[in-house]
């Protein structure tokens, strides 16, 4: 009925199958997500449904703005909100709760979350860069090299690979399968890594790659 969840990262740990092989697996924390607003074509032009994950506790209600607590007057407010489609919007209201139930084992979802932040790095750990030669006595070993031209344009363009800050970016992972399901939990168990620490909110839909495929 919606695209997916928001969650969070719990941590990584192993699985074994009844053959005996280990699969390592990420187990993340989806919801229970309340439906916060619904989007409507006719006003908005597009549908969509706003869901919200982890209740704000009383003592920080405090720090709600004004703006958000009118957004929330119909449920209780969430730490974070994310933006999912929904194939049959009408039948969706205000209030209602999805969880992990709407996923199933052997299935596969594409995971977006913030890849981990490296600080400031240079070209060759931020863009892979090959570097100079490192051979006794020559002066250009990590350098970033040739950045412009001297008389025309005479200006570094846009977009060139250089120094700066490395990670803290949205990052997707397509088409991760489904291992395993707690449905008491909320807990889904996928295959491999994804971006970001513990604790990192990510955002869980259905892989668009099979979607397309079907």
């Amino acid at each position: 009925m919606i695209e997916g969840l928001v969650g969070k990262k719990v941590g990584m740990t192993q699985v074994f199958t009844e053959d005996g092989n280990r699969i390592p697996v990420t187990v993340l924390q989806l919801g229970p997500n309340v439906v916060i607003h619904k989007k409507i074509s006719s006003i908005d032009g597009y549908e969509a449904v706003q869901l919200g994950y982890d209740t704000v506790t009383d003592a920080k209600k405090k720090n709600i703005t004004k703006a958000l607590i009118g957004h929330f007057k119909d449920v209780a407010p969430t730490k974070h909100i994310k933006e999912f489609s929904a194939d049959n919007i009408d039948e969706i209201e205000v209030g209602q709760v999805f969880d992990v139930s709407m996923f199933e084992v052997g299935g596969k979802v594409d995971v977006s979350g913030t890849s981990k932040g490296k600080g400031f790095s240079g070209v060759m750990k931020r863009h892979n860069f090959k570097g100079g030669p490192a051979s006794h006595g020559h002066r250009f070993n990590r350098g970033t090299g040739s950045i412009g031209q001297s008389a025309t344009p005479a200006k570094v363009f846009k977009n060139k690979k250089m120094p700066g800050q490395y990670g803290n970016a949205r990052v997707t992972v397509q088409n991760i399968d489904i291992i395993e399901v707690n449905k008491e939990l909320n807990l889904l168990l996928v295959k491999g890594a994804i971006p970001g620490p513990r604790g990192r909110v990510v955002e869980v839909r259905k892989a668009i790659k099979q979607k397309n495929n079907q």
